[in-house]
């Protein structure tokens, strides 16, 4: 890491900060805000992914018509209702209009605000998910909280298997210059049930996981194998309700961007630069030592031009 860089991680360091107002946030947002932290059962999930799905429309359907659209019974739409702490369904619809209104006033409807090709269309959901890491990023107490606590996990775990090994390798690569014992989990089954039971072992107490679409059986596995080690998770995630989050103590979500071939990852990328700068905030002193060492050893091999 060049001189310059170690002169970054001091000037970016992470300002504490409270919440949005809630009005400034995206109806998204606010949407997944209902949700948080709740257990939901397997029709509950397919309730919320189509409310998430169809926000502008399933905001207005009565109790019924969304049962019907969903597949499930009527007694399962209130009491999934109930489970989000609403008195019933029409109390949580009252909640969900004037965030489908708010969703439906901020859709571009001009011929200027409409893209001219699909690359340049797919850019602008990129965009639009670094908004939304940027609005999570808002109240930066959380993020500040988590470096802490990914810093002081010696070891490291940091997992990520299948489509999501490039972001768990990006992770680790740059963590391993600011924290001492960083262990990297590709590959799911008894490897990852070993090193998790080695990671916790060995003293560690967190596993920073990656998960983006489509989601591998196996990583539910690991993170199960993980929380039953004795680890907690940290996890990294695009917007989706399912049981990956149940198994995760702090869930982190990040759009992936979908218009292409292949998705791409600018905003769990971004996410996961915050969650490094705020690893480095947590403790100064050693991440300037390391940082200094790695320099100097660099320097030393002509690892770079």
């Amino acid at each position: 890491m060049s001189s310059g860089q170690q002169a970054r991680a001091q000037a970016a360091a992470i300002t504490p900060g409270g919440n949005p107002p809630e009005q400034e946030k995206a109806p998204a947002d606010r949407l997944l805000a209902l949700f948080d932290g709740r257990r939901l059962s397997p029709g509950q999930r397919r309730i919320a992914q189509y409310l998430i799905d169809h926000l502008t429309e399933a905001a207005f359907l009565s109790i019924t018509e969304l049962a019907e659209r969903v597949g499930v019974s009527q007694p399962s739409v209130t009491r999934f209702a109930v489970s989000l702490g609403f008195s019933g369904y029409p109390a949580l619809r009252d909640v969900l209009q004037p965030i489908a209104l708010s969703a439906v006033a901020g859709t571009p409807d001009s011929r200027e605000q409409i893209r001219q090709n699909e690359l340049q269309a797919a850019v602008d959901a990129e965009i639009e998910n670094l908004e939304s890491v940027r609005r999570l990023l808002a109240d930066t107490n959380q993020v500040l909280e988590i470096g802490r606590e990914l810093a002081r996990s010696v070891p490291l775990t940091v997992l990520g298997l299948r489509i999501s090994v490039s972001l768990a390798e990006y992770f680790a690569y740059a963590a391993r210059r600011i924290h001492p014992d960083v262990r990297l989990v590709t590959r799911g089954g008894s490897v990852a049930f070993d090193a998790l039971l080695q990671a916790r072992a060995a003293g560690g107490g967190w596993v920073l996981a990656f998960a983006m679409p489509r989601h591998a059986h196996e990583t539910l596995a690991a993170l199960r194998a993980a929380r039953s080690a004795g680890l907690r998770v940290v996890l990294i995630t695009d917007p989706t309700v399912g049981p990956l989050v149940e198994e995760a103590d702090v869930v982190l979500t990040a759009g992936t961007g979908s218009r292409l071939v292949f998705d791409s990852y600018a905003a769990p990328g971004m996410l996961s630069a915050a969650l490094l700068q705020a690893m480095a905030d947590a403790d100064p002193e050693r991440t300037q030592a390391r940082l200094e060492q790695y320099e100097q050893v660099a320097d030393q091999h002509g690892f770079f031009l």
